[in-house]
């Protein structure tokens, strides 16, 4: 794990982001209610400060792969006698910059943060900090994530 704190894994690529990703991902999150009009109505979008339709922010470009990508990157730990650790999501944080937009094409690329041990209730215990950054055609950071693994 000290050689792959700090480093970014193998960049991917989404699809061009569609309006109609955009439109059916508003409905859906927002389902029963009708989406805000930035989301869906061009014309509406167009008189905005945004000068157009705009994805919402929790909108995943990554979503929908046609081919499933093995997972590489960051190494998975083990217990001292080679078995596998028991895993859990310990939460995230999600910092956004630049809004997506119609055409957008996004890279995502993660690393390893950072990591601690401790002993606790279920035994050994390793916390794992790995951020996860998006950015689009022009290189501007749309999404950071950084999200704790818990490991058992």
């Amino acid at each position: 794990m000290r050689k792959m704190k700090g480093v970014w894994t193998d960049e991917r690529t989404a699809p061009p982001i569609s309006m109609s990703d955009i439109r059916k991902w508003a409905i859906a999150t927002y389902w029963p209610e009708q989406p805000p009009r930035i989301y869906w109505d061009e014309s509406y979008a167009e008189g905005t400060r945004w000068s157009g339709i705009l994805a919402p922010p929790d909108f995943n470009p990554f979503a929908w792969p046609v081919e499933r990508i093995a997972r590489g990157g960051i190494p998975q730990p083990r217990k001292p006698d080679g078995s596998r650790l028991t895993g859990m999501n310990g939460g995230q944080t999600d910092t956004y910059g630049a809004p997506m937009r119609p055409g957008d094409v996004i890279t995502a690329r993660s690393r390893l943060s950072d990591w601690h041990e401790r002993d606790g209730r279920l035994g050994w215990t390793l916390y794992t900090t790995t951020e996860i950054e998006w950015r689009n055609q022009d290189d501007d950071r749309v999404k950071t994530r950084m999200s704790i693994g818990i490991r058992y």
